[in-house]
């Protein structure tokens, strides 16, 4: 299956489009007007204009070729809605009513339908049950939501099995100042599911990591064999823990199955796993930026003791370490700043100062460090070491992670020049700590290929096995 036509449309129509402005047909043709290409509101019962396009009766009547249908129509009507869309070529839609699998019994029956008119016209059916998705960079919005016109560009893939949690994520992705590539509510899945979605933004150029939120699903082998495929490192939040089966059954359909076995499929396969929706897009947008860590080692320089007494301790619970600096490193470090207050790792220079960014660069280019993290509260008369982060990350080929804090309209230009240097930054030592811990974990569960031995009947594999047993913490040595 192709998804190019669902995120990539040449034309959009909106069945269903309506002037009243409460209905979904409203909102998500206010919304896809924003596409750079031609959108059309389909509804026989109206006529005129909808936000300066003529309504038509069907996607057949189109005067262009409408390559994605946004259903906002009840779901009894979608079977009709499809099989139209087979007659115009249209080949994706997003369903965004309820009322199918997940409410059971004549629902089940309502998307096996849907799917079969979806299967013999060649169409992707994202949902149903969903409240769509959005790629920024082409405004190419196909939501019901208020305000995803204000979420911008960036380089994360949000796979959400959530709607409501996909826009949760991208609108935290505005707030944090990073954006996402894409952001997708799969909803039910009837026909496109997680491999589809992993494998389509796997080859998406302006991805650089996938993040996924997960509540269960039926066929985890896939899932497990997509992440596994995909150059594009994928991080995932598996929702869940305690008992909620009978209500996420109720949300999308989910099988959440024991949360324990997820995480050690997940750990095996080489996807380190989070636990809130903050550290997903924390960890995304670490391994968004290049390089990959080869190993689990984290060379902390802070400004403050505070603060890196706490980056530290959070590391190590988070699968880092913090191993030893070499002596040429300490003794480079004495001489850049006789009497430093600590030199080893972390290192603490005790405040900012202009010789900040040489003991950052003498840290990173430690041959015993595989990741850094800098903490630096601002000081405006000093600001951050821009020329020093500018390209270090390529130069020592490890990531490089800055955390901060101070008034915002004193430091944003400075926070915007260090993530220009393509540098992430962080607002508390804990999201940066969590963060550098899940460049950590990924860089253990990558150190040799996961095994990936699952079960005979292609359920999950069973957990345990070398990658497994070592990703949750650091090694004993």
């Amino acid at each position: 299956m192709s998804l190019t036509q669902l995120f990539e449309p040449s034309g959009v129509a909106v069945v269903g489009a309506s002037r009243a402005e409460g209905k979904i047909g409203y909102v998500a043709m206010a919304n896809a007007t924003n596409f750079e290409g031609p959108v059309y509101p389909v509804n026989p019962s109206e006529s005129g204009e909808l936000f300066g396009s003529a309504f038509v009766p069907s996607v057949t009547d189109t005067d262009g070729p409408v390559d994605l249908a946004l259903c906002c129509v009840p779901g009894p009507a979608v079977p009709d809605v499809l099989a139209e869309c087979g007659d115009a070529g249209t080949g994706a839609a997003v369903i965004y009513a309820s009322g199918f699998a997940e409410a059971g019994g004549e629902g089940e029956t309502l998307q096996r339908e849907i799917v079969e008119v979806a299967d013999e016209h060649d169409i992707s059916l994202l949902g149903p049950n969903t409240s769509g998705f959005l790629v920024p960079a082409t405004d190419l919005r196909c939501s019901f939501a208020s305000g995803v016109e204000a979420i911008p560009t960036g380089n994360t893939a949000v796979i959400a099995q959530s709607g409501g949690v996909a826009h949760v994520l991208a609108f935290q992705s505005r707030r944090q100042r990073r954006g996402v590539s894409a952001m997708v509510g799969l909803g039910n899945r009837a026909n496109v599911g997680f491999a589809e979605a992993i494998a389509y933004f796997d080859g998406d150029d302006r991805t650089d990591a996938i993040a996924l939120h997960i509540e269960g699903t039926d066929d985890g082998r896939r899932l497990l064999d997509a992440c596994r495929a995909s150059d594009t490192p994928v991080i995932a939040y598996k929702a869940g823990q305690s008992d909620v089966g009978e209500f996420a059954a109720s949300h999308t359909g989910a099988l959440t199955g024991d949360h324990e076995l997820y995480t050690a499929g997940f750990a095996q396969y080489g996807v380190p796993t989070v636990d809130a929706t903050d550290d997903l897009l924390d960890a995304a947008a670490a391994l968004g930026t290049a390089p990959l860590p080869s190993g689990p080692n984290v060379g902390v320089v802070t400004a403050q003791a505070g603060p890196g007494i706490i980056i530290s301790d959070r590391i190590q619970r988070a699968g880092g370490r913090l191993p030893e600096l070499t002596a040429g490193t300490k003794a480079r470090v004495d001489e850049i700043l006789p009497g430093v207050t600590y030199d080893d790792n972390p290192v603490d220079t005790g405040r900012p100062m202009p010789e900040f960014g040489e003991v950052v660069a003498a840290v990173a280019e430690d041959d015993l460090i595989d990741i850094v993290l800098v903490y630096e509260l601002f000081e405006e008369a000093l600001g951050f070491p821009v020329d020093t982060l500018e390209g270090l990350a390529e130069e020592v080929d490890k990531p490089v992670l800055f955390a901060t804090e101070g008034i915002d309209a004193d430091l944003e230009s400075e926070r915007d020049a260090v993530e220009a240097a393509g540098v992430p930054t962080f607002e508390t030592p804990e999201r940066a700590a969590d963060a550098a811990g899940a460049l950590a974990r990924y860089a253990r569960l990558h150190a040799e290929e996961p095994p990936g031995a699952a079960a005979a009947d292609g359920g999950w594999p069973r957990p345990g096995g070398s990658a497994a047993a070592d990703w949750k913490g650091p090694r004993d040595e």
